[in-house]
């Protein structure tokens, strides 16, 4: 056993050596805490506020929500757009939720979309459900799609997909030259 106690010295060295590891793992428990935290931003945040008094030119873009009461003259892309009474936009507006209580004046593009009594919307709408209720001002076309929110992105995929065959064929006509 004194022999083996002995051995144990020398592998004491190596154990200096395991707690060298026992360094790295306390930064390996270090590191899934920031993939926990990562995971912590699930619960949803506020949306954006825009007040009456606020006048914004160009466009918005965001994953989360926003609330627009004021003026808005450019694009926006939201998850939930909420258009307030008070809120007047010139420009596309792109979002998975819309609600219009105010006043758009350009296309509106959502999946659900909702012009309630107090809306004013001058310009064509694409929609997968649509809801308007009595007494909305509605100029403009209605437009049902499946996927309203890739009505862009559609059309260049059409566009891509022409070019691709228009390339195998010039590659076709290549060989033979060759």
């Amino acid at each position: 056993m004194f022999s083996k106690s002995k051995i144990n010295d020398p592998s004491a060295k190596p154990a200096e050596d395991s707690s060298a590891p026992a360094k790295p793992a306390p930064s390996s428990s270090s590191a899934p805490k920031p993939d926990f935290a990562a995971s912590a931003p699930r619960p949803k945040a506020p949306p954006s506020s825009l007040s009456t008094d606020l006048t914004i030119t160009g466009n918005m873009k965001t994953t989360g929500d926003i609330q627009v009461e004021g003026n808005v003259e450019g694009d926006i892309r939201a998850h939930l757009l909420t258009v307030g009474e008070t809120a007047v936009i010139k420009g596309e507006i792109v979002a998975d939720d819309i609600v219009v209580n105010g006043r758009v004046i350009g296309r509106v593009r959502g999946l659900k979309v909702r012009l309630t009594s107090t809306a004013r919307v001058e310009g064509d709408i694409i929609h997968k459900t649509i809801a308007i209720e009595s007494g909305a001002h509605f100029e403009g076309s209605v437009q049902r799609q499946d996927d309203p929110l890739n009505t862009g992105a559609g059309k260049g995929a059409g566009a891509a997909s022409a070019a691709k065959p228009a390339s195998p064929a010039p590659a076709s006509t290549d060989t033979p030259k060759a």
